[in-house]
């Protein structure tokens, strides 16, 4: 009798849990009739501190609900499928809202590469900085399979310096531009490598990117494990649930794009803020799951999410951009500046170095925390 009447509780307690869906979903029904009216006239302070925290707070909670579905399809498949069913989920957030804002006004030409750059520098410098240095207090030295960390970058840095790099030396096209050959055989090249890659981490030499048998023990001496056994339900009402929390997110993203806008044209702002508050907004949660990860002296879970999304916004936000220029007409702006040219190849210079070596410590965690403080202070004085 008893047993019966506590059945409900699971369930009740897994709805309560979802109180961000209820919210994200009220909020894209009402901006749907409403949001052209609300958003028409941003002058006023208030109304546009308003809308702006409103839309962001709400796309923030839905970011978050979505990576910990994600995490959640993570633990229960193991690595490395779960990992990139985490990092998936989070460029997909990011190619939304990248193609939300380039519909939603003039001056975001260079938006892609903004936010490509942002996540490159947040996650490579941001990121693997705190990742080492958080880890490298607790537990002095961690280690990694240094095989998996290498297949990343050997993909990362030929994509990074084509997409945001050559462009600025090609003359087939104005500016740092490149014309519709360059810009297709780019497409094919990114989608290429990045299958190419997904087959590598996922089929043939899965055992590159899970931690190293020897150090398969915990600080206390239990056996740390990749992952759990999981029914097909358990993973199917993960996925529903984490599709059903991307749906309101195409539209919140495209009503952020108006006074993200309005915003940067008003306080004349540099045009890299945009790309940055985009990355920031996306990659918030999943940055929080590297470190969780890392003070769980699992640093190859932080290496797999961290690489990965680096890899995954390059390998699929170029195609996806570029195919939005062809398909709206407008100008898609990829080769970096001089001076972000260069933080951009510091960075892959001294991220092939930190990750050299299978063993991590604080140094290297401090260093990269410096890069990128550099390049905040570029972003607004260069």
């Amino acid at each position: 009798m008893n047993s019966t009447a506590d059945q409900p509780k699971p369930i009740v307690s897994r709805l309560a849990r979802e109180w961000p869906l209820a919210v994200s979903v009220a909020t894209a029904l009402l901006f749907l009739p409403f949001g052209a009216r609300w958003l028409a006239d941003l002058s006023h302070p208030g109304w546009f501190a308003f809308m702006l925290l409103w839309l962001f707070t709400v796309i923030l909670l839905s970011a978050f609900a979505v990576v910990r579905h994600a995490e959640a399809i993570a633990e229960q498949l193991g690595e490395p499928l779960g990992t990139l069913a985490l990092t998936l989920s989070v460029t997909g957030i990011e190619v939304m809202m990248i193609a939300a804002v380039m519909h939603g006004g003039k001056g975001s030409s260079t938006l892609a590469r903004d936010a490509m750059f942002a996540v490159v520098m947040i996650v490579l410098n941001g990121m693997v900085g705190l990742t080492l240095l958080l880890g490298g207090l607790r537990y002095h030295e961690q280690t990694y399979n240094l095989q998996g960390a290498n297949a990343f970058f050997a993909v990362i840095v030929p994509l990074a310096v084509f997409g945001m790099v050559l462009p600025n030396f090609t003359v087939s096209s104005p500016g740092p531009t490149l014309s519709p050959l360059q810009a297709i055989f780019l497409i094919v090249m990114s989608i290429g490598l990045y299958g190419v890659f997904l087959a590598i981490q996922n089929v043939r030499h899965r055992d590159y990117f899970v931690i190293p048998e020897r150090e398969r023990m915990s600080p206390d001496g239990r056996e740390i494990h990749g992952g759990s056994a999981a029914s097909a339900r358990t993973v199917g009402s993960s996925i529903a649930l984490l599709l059903v929390y991307l749906l309101p997110l195409v539209v919140l993203s495209k009503q952020l794009a108006i006074p993200i806008n309005y915003g940067m044209h008003e306080l004349r702002a540099p045009a890299a803020l945009g790309g940055l508050l985009v990355a920031i907004l996306v990659l918030s949660p999943e940055s929080l799951g590297a470190a969780r990860a890392a003070l769980a002296n699992q640093l190859q879970r932080s290496v797999n999410i961290l690489l990965g999304s680096v890899l995954a916004t390059i390998s699929l936000t170029i195609p996806a951009v570029l195919l939005i220029g062809f398909l709206t007409g407008q100008t898609v702006v990829l080769g970096l500046n001089a001076a972000d040219m260069t933080i951009l190849l510091l960075t892959l210079g001294l991220s092939t170095l930190t990750f050299a070596s299978a063993r991590t410590n604080v140094l290297l965690g401090a260093v990269h925390l410096l890069i990128f403080l550099a390049y905040v202070m570029l972003i607004f004085e260069k």
